[in-house]
């Protein structure tokens, strides 16, 4: 079976990637971070808490910031089965982070990441293999350390309303928009994993038949579609053995946990947290996350700078706000630029190399 993207879906995809695109999500992420300022924090504040903080841990911020992004480069190294050179890896990341910072986090990336894959000289097949092998272990990342942050920090990882000031009112609305979130997010994965690993024609099958019903049959096409791919990618994943798959997982795991610890670092560079304090933090963003992964903005512009608020402000005040943007200076801004610099070279650098 054949499958290509079609040159409409690859130009949609370099419309998605234009450089401009980084306007919305900076003007989002601005402007929620400048009501806060406006409205929590005191100018002699700010000068105060920068000048006490600890170099040290902001240090070790900027160490948990490159352990993540190499590995990154080393996960998809290997799970592309060293098809990408090292360079090719880098230039790999750093548009994958472009494209999930201007796309909203509901719509998903798997589409350009493919065509990343594809331009670097990756045949379809593999390149969406390779695809849905990281989306694949990302998703049983969240799924298994959703609940251990929920059982280890003995249900205090959602914040109580009194805990949430002016949010108060969102407390029961944090954890039904988690349950939904994880629930949604368990469902896919299940029937995603079936699918890919073990049940192709079954998938698709399935698909086609759950599409049939009158007032979901408008997605009928996309849906046979969808199944076609994952039979494609299934059979380009057949044989690899389970050390591969293990590798795959630990390398995932690393990096999901320096991806987390960053707010740990950040905030402990501004006040005294304790141990258990500091596993609430990261058993907290691990919620935020998920929660996250259903924001209608480009990468989570605005959501995220109000989930940080709501989150955190139990352990540093209304300082978390200088807090939220800071973090953000850290994981997404430097993202938006990059991909915006080295999105013209790449396609210039790639134009000869692209795979049928």
């Amino acid at each position: 079976m054949e499958l290509n993207q079609s040159e409409e879906e690859q130009k949609k995809i370099l419309q998605t990637l234009n450089p401009t695109k980084v306007i919305v999500p900076i003007l989002i992420g601005l402007a929620i971070a400048g009501y806060f300022f406006y409205t929590s924090v005191d100018t002699d504040e700010l000068i105060t808490n920068f000048s006490k903080a600890s170099v040290i841990w902001i240090g070790l911020a900027f160490l948990v910031l490159i352990v993540r992004d190499a590995g990154y480069i080393y996960r998809i190294r290997y799970v592309t089965q060293k098809a990408l050179s090292w360079s090719s890896s880098v230039y790999t990341i750093l548009l994958w982070e472009f494209s999930s910072a201007v796309t909203p986090s509901a719509v998903g990336g798997t589409a350009i990441a493919v065509f990343i894959l594809n331009r670097e000289g990756i045949k379809f097949g593999k390149a969406l293999a390779y695809v849905m092998v990281t989306a694949l272990l990302d998703n049983s990342f969240f799924l298994i350390a959703a609940p251990l942050a929920i059982i280890f920090s003995e249900g205090t990882v959602f914040p109580e309303e009194s805990q949430l000031g002016s949010f108060g009112f969102l407390s029961t609305g944090l954890r039904f928009t988690f349950w939904i979130s994880y629930g949604l997010i368990l469902i896919y994965n299940i029937f995603f994993a079936v699918g890919l690993l073990f049940k192709p024609e079954a998938f698709k099958w399935f698909l086609i038949k759950v599409t049939s019903i009158p007032f979901l049959k408008r997605w009928q096409k996309g849906a046979a579609e969808s199944g076609d791919e994952v039979i494609i990618a299934s059979a380009e994943l057949r044989g690899i053995g389970g050390g591969y798959w293990w590798r795959a997982s630990l390398t995932s795991s690393l990096v999901w946990t320096a991806r987390y610890f960053m707010v740990n670092c950040l905030l402990e560079a501004f006040t005294d947290i304790s141990i258990a304090g500091h596993w609430l933090i990261f058993a907290r963003h691990i919620l935020m996350w998920i929660i996250m992964l259903i924001s209608p903005t480009p990468g989570s512009s605005g959501t995220a700078e109000i989930t940080f608020e709501i989150f955190f402000k139990e352990f540093i005040g209304t300082f978390s706000a200088a807090v939220a943007l800071f973090w953000r200076l850290f994981t997404y801004y430097p993202y938006l630029f990059a991909g915006a610099i080295v999105l013209p070279r790449w396609l210039a650098k790639t134009a000869k190399t692209k795979a049928d």
